[in-house]
């Protein structure tokens, strides 16, 4: 006996990924897909890639989109895995964990890379790169995060890709936790490969990332991959044919995308979607401040996407803070960042800006 309800969340996720979702995209996996036919292929698959490109680009003939099973860093770690050939040279600009995380993949796969590292509450700086790609000519590939969630902090996407392609260096931009939510196209940064994931800024559920790639760059990339199952090339060859994955596809998640996609088309696209994050982020601040919180970052610095918090004092108890918004019906975030006593609350999701003014008055109870 199958239960027609379809029950509500108890609580909103204010995190950066998985997040609070919508019931109907919830819904839309109540459905089974066979994997070989075309109303799944052609109709949702190849459907959703087309859309990728729409959003990250108007140059959309430049440009494909790659689908791959498993999280965002399974996508990273295929992008560099396939992208940087055995001659070539990586510089990974760090300011955070997932820019670190880009340095584990390349120690892993013996890629040969040179490490830029900044402080994590620190943009990297224009000049040092600049010298770094003028003294490092072996350097093939830049690779960076746009928005770091370590923090929060949203890293200069424009300068940093103008300065990249005065090198003419490929360029790989992790853009996990901004794409979908702040407006950009790749075309214009000349960005050769952004990766992101299906359960960010989209809106959908975990198990499935992507890679928007320049057709020219990815087609240099035959025979370059050191994974089997994370061979982006192949992946791209085998979609292109008919939208099918060379390995058994995540059905329910992309389904679920699929309706994502809607969703976001419906809300007005990113540039409306930008617009309600920013006003989530703005009341989320205004009201931690209004409680004594402080943020870990700058205004200027960052993003929409999530806002790290300092604890109040040293006798400050998250746990405890954690488990009376828990009842209150919010999931926050604990901190990432390694010199500072932190936790984190999320913008992104199907969270409006009604849901940041009854977070703030059920955190005032729970001080």
């Amino acid at each position: 006996m199958i239960d027609n309800e379809f029950p509500s969340n108890p609580y909103l996720l204010l995190t950066p990924g998985p997040l609070s979702t919508s019931r109907s995209v919830r819904s839309a996996m109540l459905q089974d897909w066979c994997t070989w036919d075309d109303d799944y292929n052609v109709g949702i698959v190849q459907n959703i890639r087309s859309r990728l490109v729409k959003i990250a680009t108007k140059d959309i003939e430049k440009y494909t989109a790659v689908l791959m099973q498993g999280s965002g860093s399974f996508a990273v770690e295929a992008c560099l895995g396939t992208a940087v050939p055995c001659d070539g040279k990586l510089l990974i600009i760090t300011n955070g964990a997932y820019g670190q995380r880009m340095v584990q993949i390349a120690e892993r796969l013996k890629i040969a890379y040179i490490k830029l590292e900044y402080e994590e509450t620190k943009t990297p700086n224009m000049g040092e790169i600049k010298r770094l790609l003028k003294r490092e000519g072996r350097v093939t590939h830049v690779a960076f995060v746009h928005c770091e969630t370590t923090t929060g902090i949203l890293n200069p996407l424009e300068e940093m890709t103008l300065l990249v392609k005065q090198y003419d260096k490929v360029l790989i931009v992790d853009a996990m936790s901004s794409f979908g939510g702040i407006p950009m196209d790749i075309s214009q940064g000349e960005i050769d490969y952004l990766i992101s994931s299906a359960n960010k800024c989209l809106q959908g559920v975990p198990g499935f990332a992507f890679v928007i790639a320049r057709k020219d760059s990815l087609l240099k990339c035959k025979g370059h991959a050191r994974s089997l199952v994370l061979d982006l090339f192949e992946q791209w060859e085998q979609m292109n044919l008919s939208g099918k994955w060379r390995y058994t596809s995540p059905t329910h998640v992309v389904r679920a995308f699929y309706q994502a996609l809607t969703e976001l088309e419906e809300e007005g696209g990113v540039e409306a979607r930008f617009q309600r994050y920013q006003e989530n982020h703005r009341l989320l601040v205004e009201g931690m401040r209004s409680l004594g919180f402080q943020t870990l970052l700058p205004d200027e610095v960052q993003s929409p996407i999530i806002t790290s918090f300092l604890y109040p004092d040293r006798n400050f108890d998250f746990k405890a803070f954690y488990q009376k918004a828990k009842q209150r019906g919010f999931v926050l975030y604990p901190g990432k960042i390694s010199k500072n006593d932190t936790f984190r609350i999320g913008n992104i999701g199907d969270i409006y800006p009604e849901d940041i003014k009854r977070l703030i008055k059920a955190l005032a109870g729970c001080c």
